[in-house]
């Protein structure tokens, strides 16, 4: 396993739509071990394959909350998704800012598990998992939290806060 750098909103590999897999083999396998110990080492919740310069439709996502183990996800996609909430988000490509957007309620997602092959639905409500799903499924498609912000002057400066969203 390696801890890979992460690429930081600028670059052009962030807003790419990435690449459907089209099969779950060891190089896969091998790039969700490097995007867990990427996020965990960053620290955040969650990580695309993208955000480690890998136009793949993959990624990683940990909410800490017992109600939902880590959970990797390929060619993960919202389903469906309803109401609205104003969330403070951060992200680990745009590390030292947050800024305030509105995300979904609830979030029904589909995606394959690398571990069986199988596609699996995940299914969050006003929680940080679908936050999550959200931000990291939005990573695949080459959309990243900054762009709805109403004007670049709406990100905050933090200070030392670990990101929430990968």
């Amino acid at each position: 396993m390696a801890i890979l750098p992460i690429r930081r909103a600028g670059d052009p590999v962030l807003r790419e739509k990435a690449r459907r897999v089209r099969t779950i083999d060891k190089s896969i396998h091998k790039l969700i071990e490097d995007m867990w110990e990427t996020m965990y080492d960053a620290p955040g919740v969650g990580l695309a394959a993208p955000q480690i310069g890998i136009s793949l439709r993959v990624v990683v996502i940990d909410a800490h909350d017992p109600a939902y183990e880590p959970l990797a996800l390929v060619n993960p996609e919202i389903i469906k998704r309803s109401g609205e909430r104003l969330l403070d988000e951060g992200c680990l490509s745009v590390p030292g800012f947050r800024g305030q957007i509105t995300r979904s309620v609830k979030v029904l997602a589909k995606g394959i598990d690398p571990a069986t092959g199988k596609e699996v639905r995940i299914r969050a409500e006003d929680d940080l998992m679908a936050e999550a799903l959200e931000h990291e499924i939005d990573h695949v498609n080459g959309i990243l939290y900054i762009d709805y912000l109403p004007s670049p002057d709406a990100l905050v400066p933090v200070d030392d806060a670990p990101e929430i969203g990968g």
